[in-house]
């Protein structure tokens, strides 16, 4: 490796650990004031960058949530994006829970970030639209579950795939809410037996 590649490579490193530091910081602040009372100078102090290194790597607090959503839900469209292929309707019950379970025990592990993230939705547009977009691909993953089903004979062909997938998301996200904010009185399995119960009983065909 030549000093040019060496040079470069140190660059990128340098840039990735200000990037984190940058996270990390915002992140802490956060925590601790809630994102509309969290400035991007306080942001840039407490990583302890300077204001035009910072805006190489974002365009402000917002920007940085964004990224800090991003991170968080991509274990949220991991699970959305399991291979689901019942052969039957029990098997999707049980396929089903599975995935609910997962989903709200996420939310109640990743509460702290997530009360955060509940803040910035209704005060940033560019945060909102980020949430819109990553509720639109789970809708979408759920909607091809729901296609297999019925092209399966396993669900009713009556219901439209995307318009019940839009349901199941908000039923479940409204949920995933109550979890975050400590609002609901039943348990987590308990909503998520109600919620798979309901879901499947609604759509599949007792075969």
């Amino acid at each position: 490796m030549d000093n040019k590649e060496k040079g470069m490579d140190g660059r990128t490193l340098r840039s990735i650990l200000t990037r984190q530091k940058l996270l990390d910081a915002a992140l802490d602040l956060f925590y601790e004031a809630g994102f509309e009372k969290t400035t991007i100078t306080q942001i840039i102090k407490r990583a302890k960058t300077g204001y035009g290194t910072a805006y190489v790597h974002f365009n402000g607090k917002d920007d940085i949530l964004i990224m800090l959503m991003e991170n968080v839900m991509r274990e949220f469209l991991e699970m959305a994006e399991t291979p689901f292929f019942p052969a039957s309707k029990e098997e999707a019950k049980k396929l089903v829970l599975k995935q609910v379970t997962a989903f709200l025990k996420m939310a109640e592990s990743n509460k702290k970030i997530m009360k955060v993230f509940s803040e910035a939705i209704g005060l940033s547009p560019s945060v909102n639209s980020k949430w819109n977009e990553i509720r639109e691909a789970n809708i979408h993953f759920i909607t091809k579950d729901i296609t297999f089903a019925q092209n399966a004979g396993l669900a009713r062909t009556d219901l439209k795939a995307e318009l019940v997938a839009r349901f199941w998301f908000f039923a479940n996200e409204n949920y995933q809410w109550d979890i975050v904010h400590e609002t609901n009185t039943a348990s987590l399995e308990e909503i998520a037996m109600t919620l798979t119960t309901m879901y499947i009983d609604g759509l599949y065909l007792n075969k």
